[in-house]
């Protein structure tokens, strides 16, 4: 098996901390050996070892690659319309999700599936190497199965969220939809699904409903993760706490005590920078958040109604700009914070042994990402140790369609 240097890198992130109390990591004039789908070596250029390849940073930054922990990228149609009508002054709320579930239940596996693949390209490109998909727009028995079995294909980070509305077909009928979910619907995707997740929200489900749907998910092997927080204060936060959850996401409002108890758990926070931008809710502080000592991940939230970007550098901007992250907090939050929320340590890191997945930057420093918003800063990018994205148009490898393990 070959061995591969990346060497002359001006800025390196690691993200593990160095004695010096670096928490980021930040390494110049740095190296990176990768063998196989492995780091094998990390230090200064000076010292790196040989190699079979190497290739010159010519003095560009290096980051892990992104971990994007909270997304929805199955589904069918587009909500276009909804978005203009936001930014003429209508209020977002969770009922548009119903018109993507009509589409999405019109849409054929192979229509899905080739969206599905053009969003992971689109997310290559953008420097995310480590992917999360939930269901959520099937809603009936037979198209959750499917939606979470079409996501399988190309990540194992698979989230089943057949509590994501109540369908129009159980209209003021939610406990027994409820009965669906956590029955049958449940038995047919936990297969496919290493996550349980619930939208925990007035109007989606109450607190008791949710806390059914988790504790039905936990006692078929799967791990609860809560959308919570988005619309207006609640308990899905508590209930996120309570069960262990390995993130809460959304968090828009926040009270004292969900602060208070998101910093004395494991639970991570994510937080949705696309989602404010496209619904004009307030931006979550996340600074008081890290004063407190909460655990802050950035993920897109791709989907078609409240967040349909998929570009993670974006998000790293708006987090920096309107949520009070310094850059490399923003860097830290998409990648090893996205990691802690999905529990995997081989990702969101640059050290020996960790997935070989890195971002070659057409900058020197890291703070260039929000620095420069909008900018194509990506130059290449590499998945277990395979280039599969060249900003000059050339892929190198066959990695395509994959982005995660």
């Amino acid at each position: 098996m070959s061995t591969s240097l990346i060497t002359n890198i001006a800025e390196l992130t690691t993200n593990v901390a160095s004695p010096d109390g670096d928490r980021f990591g930040t390494l110049v004039d740095a190296a990176v050996l990768i063998d196989g789908e492995r780091i094998a070596w990390v230090g200064s250029a000076a010292d790196a070892p040989e190699a079979d390849v190497v290739l010159d940073a010519a003095g560009r930054a290096v980051i892990p690659g992104f971990v994007d922990s909270h997304s929805h990228l199955v589904f069918g149609g587009d909500r276009a319309a909804e978005f203009e009508a936001r930014m003429a002054g209508q209020r977002y709320a969770a009922g548009g999700i119903r018109s993507t579930v009509v589409a999405t239940r019109a849409a054929s596996d192979d229509e899905l599936r080739a969206r599905l693949r053009g969003f992971v390209d689109e997310m290559l490109a953008q420097g995310t190497t480590t992917v999360e998909i939930k269901s959520g727009y099937g809603l009936s028995v037979r198209d959750e199965e499917r939606l979470v079995r079409l996501a399988a294909e190309v990540t194992p980070e698979v989230t089943f969220l057949g509590a994501h509305v109540v369908p129009v077909e159980y209209a003021d009928r939610a406990d027994e939809y409820v009965g669906l979910v956590t029955g049958p619907m449940l038995d047919a995707c936990a297969p496919h699904a290493k996550w349980i997740d619930v939208f925990c929200e007035t109007g989606a489900f109450s607190v008791e409903q949710s806390r059914r749907v988790l504790e039905a998910g936990i006692a078929q092997g799967l791990v609860p993760r809560v959308h919570a927080s988005q619309l207006g204060p609640g308990e899905g936060v508590r209930l996120a706490v309570d069960l262990g959850a390995a993130s809460v996401d959304h968090g828009t409002y926040l009270t004292d005590s969900d602060i208070e108890a998101l910093a004395a758990s494991d639970t991570v926070l994510t937080l949705l920078p696309g989602v404010e931008f496209s619904t004009r809710q307030p931006y979550p502080d996340a600074r008081r958040l890290i004063d407190a000592g909460v655990t802050v991940a950035i993920a897109c939230d791709t989907n078609p109604g409240s967040s349909f970007t998929s570009s993670m550098p974006f998000c790293i901007a708006l987090a920096v700009r309107d949520m009070g992250l310094t850059p490399a907090e923003a860097v830290w939050a998409a990648t090893a914070g996205g990691a802690l929320a999905l529990r995997r340590d081989d990702v969101g890191v640059i050290t020996p042994g960790a997935r070989a997945d890195l971002v070659l930057l057409s900058a020197p420093t890291r703070i260039h990402l929000a620095y420069r918003p909008g900018v194509p800063l990506v130059e290449r990018v590499w998945k277990d140790g395979v280039g599969v994205f060249a900003a000059s148009g050339t892929a190198e490898g066959t990695n395509h369609g994959t982005v995660a393990r």
